[in-house]
């Protein structure tokens, strides 16, 4: 296993409980849109990379015929299970390994999708690439992530990795469509919607380096009004909010 991956995997281990509960995560606004633009239908076998805790999973699988979700972190698949529990949904099955060399063969599932987990991916194109082997011809990509404006990109990486130190680097406004175009899909839609977060409620949830957080705030703080890291940082009440804009992207496996 590489440091990247123990990171994550210690990172998401201490998240799994906190991560699941965030309204940003959960609200289905975002669920549905993601639904509507991978035209999801009770024909799907769909594949879940870098699952998590199974909300986009569980959300997909009220469609779906089956759902299968897959993540390195043990802790967010056993809250994955859990949440399935909770909605009744038994068409889902869930496995424990590596995005990057995925355990299913060529041309598995109709649907293959991954939502805000490409900022964490050290060789993106390389994930996709696998997303499409194991997509069936005439199926669909769906990602979902954050997606800044390149000159904005550097600061909000530093960020997050201050806040996350298994994040790697969010994808700009230009990489995701070439990202794609390169991976030789077709009928491409582009949907944005942003990811409003209480800074504070965040910091809960997440699990800096000790010290990390206060530096955290400070750049927050130097932020409101100068929008250098992209993401609209003000006040509400006194309380720091950001909105995160989110980029999804989808195309059709043709061959």
């Amino acid at each position: 296993m590489t440091a990247h991956q123990e990171s994550i995997i210690d990172q998401f281990t201490r998240q799994a409980i906190p991560f699941s509960k965030l309204y940003a995560h959960t609200n289905q606004e975002s669920l549905y849109l993601l639904r509507e633009m991978a035209s999801v239908s009770d024909q799907d076998t769909v594949l879940d990379v870098a699952c998590g805790s199974g909300i986009v999973s569980c959300a997909f699988a009220e469609v779906a015929s089956h759902v299968t979700g897959i993540d390195i972190t043990p802790a967010m698949l056993e809250q994955a299970q859990i949440l399935a529990q909770q909605k009744n949904l038994i068409n889902l099955s869930w496995q424990q390994g590596d995005i990057e060399t995925l355990p299913f063969p060529d041309a598995t599932f109709s649907l293959v999708l991954s939502r805000y987990a490409f900022h964490h991916f050290l060789q993106p194109d390389v994930v996709l690439s696998e997303m499409v082997r194991v997509c069936r011809p005439g199926g669909r990509i769906l990602i979902a992530d954050v997606a800044l404006p390149p000159d904005k990109v550097n600061a909000y990486d530093r960020i997050e990795k201050l806040r996350d130190p298994s994040h790697t680097r969010a994808l700009t406004l230009e990489e995701f469509p070439k990202l794609v175009a390169d991976a030789n899909l077709q009928n491409v839609k582009l949907a944005f919607y942003k990811v409003e977060l209480g800074l504070e409620q965040q910091l809960a949830a997440s699990f800096p380096n000790p010290g990390d957080d206060q530096k955290i705030r400070e750049i927050f703080r130097e932020d409101i009004g100068v929008d250098s890291l992209g993401i609209g940082a003000h006040f509400r009440g006194e309380e720091i909010h950001y909105a995160v804009p989110i980029a999804v992207i989808v195309g059709d496996k043709i061959a």
